[in-house]
């Protein structure tokens, strides 16, 4: 008899082991950037629209409050030029609001020239909501309520 030396079996490779490393790995990278960028792009369309909402807010909460003369504030040049601050009390006392919400806000820059909008959904006393929308105009370094 002649000595045989018992079979070792072939080493397996690892190569599954590795290209699954390497998968997590690279799924990993994508969701932590994922996440940076949404948090990044959230909060440049927060740091566009912000002052916009903010004056749509202090708008509508001027007229729900009966504020009407910081509302007429918050109004745009050509609006003001067309509508006295008695004009515009008289059209807003007739039918006093109760509530608002505002619904949405955007703003654009279309070739370095910036507008926006609002919806404002309104409650008047009768407790129907009505949506309204108004056009946003940034004048004096500010943004107002324009038509």
């Amino acid at each position: 008899m002649t000595y045989q030396p018992a079979m070792v079996p072939p080493r397996k490779s690892n190569t599954t082991r590795v290209v699954l490393t390497v998968v997590g790995v690279v799924l990993a990278l994508c969701c932590v950037g994922g996440v940076v960028g949404g948090f990044a792009i959230y909060h440049a369309a927060r740091e566009a629209t912000g002052p916009a909402q903010a004056t749509v807010d202090r708008f509508a909460g001027a007229l729900v409050a009966r504020d009407y003369p910081t509302a007429y504030g918050q109004l745009c040049g050509r609006v003001r030029d067309r509508v006295s601050q008695e004009d515009f009390v008289r059209q807003q006392s007739a039918q006093p609001l109760t509530d608002y919400r505002i619904v949405g806000v955007n703003v654009t820059n279309t070739n370095g020239r910036v507008s926006g909008s609002a919806q404002v959904r309104f409650t008047p006393q009768s407790g129907t909501t009505v949506t309204q929308a108004f056009v946003l105009v940034k004048e004096d370094g500010g943004w107002r309520v324009c038509e």
